[in-house]
């Protein structure tokens, strides 16, 4: 492709070379170059692309990218393009290089702490439904209508991102879900696609260890509506107190859902089972297969996109009363001895509060709640004591575990754990750091009538423990222990 067109939409400061260079691939990972490579420098939380610039060269690039005035010698054969930041040029020219498939599609962003691989799933699965063909990118997976690709993080880099945006397009697809992070907006991996609307669902305490504080964080988030485009609309969660704020700027139309009050997408909730709950959704009624009032906000989202995206109000209710659980999001195990077992994701303060409110709404005191929990290594440690207490103050027994230790030691994280409770508390307390045992345990300890809420690995099917990947698989466990009874 020529490179002129590749750096069109580029805020370009001076190119050195042929600005007519045919570049055969794009890259910012120099061990990706191959000859007539166009190379993106771009500065990294761990590594700094400038300095592998002579080893793309040696590898064949003929197109170098950056924007550190710091480049001593120049190659005749090589062409040097410097911008004002190469992380916005990376989107810019990975969206060029695929043909800006975003404006060939409906996207839709979905933004906030807890919710978004919910949310992005059922719109995907509501729509294939449906009879559309549409795309998803998301923690769990990635699907291209109906064929799945494993996934890496919550959102991808520029340039993996428009190449699954192609595949959709090419694969006829006409609208496509993602989870939007903080860390993508940040890094401006999302900027310049062309997102047909956005989703807010709520902003608690979560990634503090990238962000410098919650504020920022916030800050972060409200960007992304800020840069919505007029055509796009902007649905917002606004019984969040953050709701609001994310609107204020937008230019997008602004739309609202809300359990609480006044909204243009509004539920109320009736009956909660621990196979559904029986809501309403602007004056329809119906029957759900989600517990939990934070479901119910995950669920309005969908039922506001889908209308915002034209879709009948019947068929969406109907639709909705059909959908299941996301893997690994609240789901229930019935054991032959009379408890259940919920396996969820929840790993931040506000989620685990959630799940276990959700679960002590249905339980009704009628059995215990008897929770396995723990941290991840090497993220943010102010969580981990608010964890600890949220998990204590809500269940009746809790047993402190290892969730994916990652490059920390587990008994380290579980320390900082009990840093937030009273010494009574931890008297009460268990504490296994082997995850299997600790299930194995909660399991005996679970009594008929008795609910055990495993959180914080969801549909994650490993350990992370000093850099290795060890596959383990919480839902697995359960079966197996239950199985055995």
């Amino acid at each position: 492709m020529n490179l002129n067109k590749l750096i069109e939409t580029c805020d370009v400061v001076v190119v050195r070379g042929n600005d007519e260079a045919e570049v055969t691939s794009i890259t910012s990972d120099s061990r990706m170059v191959t000859p007539g490579s166009l190379f993106i420098a771009v500065e990294g939380i761990f590594t700094d692309g400038h300095a592998y610039i002579s080893k793309a060269i040696e590898q064949g690039a003929i197109v170098v990218v950056y924007d550190k005035p710091m480049i001593e010698e120049y190659f005749s054969r090589v062409t040097y393009v410097q911008v004002k930041q190469s992380a916005l040029a990376l989107a810019q020219i990975a969206s060029a290089w695929y043909g800006n498939p975003s404006s060939l599609l409906k996207l839709v962003g979905v933004t906030g702490t807890n919710g978004k691989t919910t949310i992005a799933t059922l719109l995907y699965d509501t729509f294939r439904h449906l009879g559309y063909p549409s795309g998803l990118l998301s923690t769990v997976a990635n699907y291209v209508d109906g064929k799945r690709y494993p996934t890496t993080h919550t959102t991808l880099d520029p340039i993996t991102l428009n190449d699954y945006l192609r595949k959709m397009v090419d694969a006829g697809c006409e609208y496509a879900f993602m989870e939007v992070s903080s860390h993508a907006i940040h890094q401006k991996r999302v900027y310049g696609l062309r997102f047909a609307g956005g989703i807010f669902t709520n902003l608690t305490q979560d990634h503090l260890d990238y962000h410098k504080n919650m504020l920022e964080y916030r800050n972060v988030k409200k960007s992304f509506f800020d840069d919505l485009p007029a055509e796009a609309f902007a649905l917002t969660n606004i019984d969040d107190k953050n709701g609001s704020l994310m609107l204020q700027n937008t230019k997008a139309s602004q739309y609202t859902y809300s359990v609480r009050g006044m909204a243009d997408f509004k539920a109320r909730i009736f009956e909660k089972h621990f196979d559904g709950t029986d809501i309403e959704i602007n004056g329809k009624e119906l029957t759900v297969q989600f517990v939990g009032t934070f479901n119910v906000y995950n669920l309005l989202a969908v039922y506001g996109t889908g209308i915002l995206l034209g879709l009948g109000g019947e068929e969406l209710l109907r639709t909705l009363s059909l959908l299941k659980p996301v893997a690994g999001r609240f789901q229930t195990l019935h054991s032959p001895k009379g408890y259940t077992v919920i396996v969820d994701y929840a790993h931040t303060p506000d989620a685990l509060s959630n799940v276990l409110t959700a679960i002590d709404g249905v339980l009704n005191k009628k059995g215990q709640i008897i929770t396995v929990v723990g941290c991840g290594g090497n993220r943010d440690k102010t969580k981990r004591p608010v964890m600890a207490r949220e998990a204590v103050q809500l269940s009746d027994r809790v047993v402190f575990t290892s969730d994916n230790p990652r490059f920390e030691e587990p008994d380290e994280i579980l320390r900082d754990m009990l840093e937030g409770l009273t010494d009574e508390q931890k008297g009460s307390a268990l504490t296994i750091v082997d995850r299997r045992e600790a299930i194995k345990t909660a399991c005996a300890l679970a009594q008929a009538g008795d609910v055990i809420l495993i959180a914080g690995k969801g549909h994650e099917d490993y350990q992370e423990i000093k850099g290795v990947k060890h596959h383990f698989d919480d839902k697995e466990e359960v079966e197996r222990i239950t199985s055995s009874h």
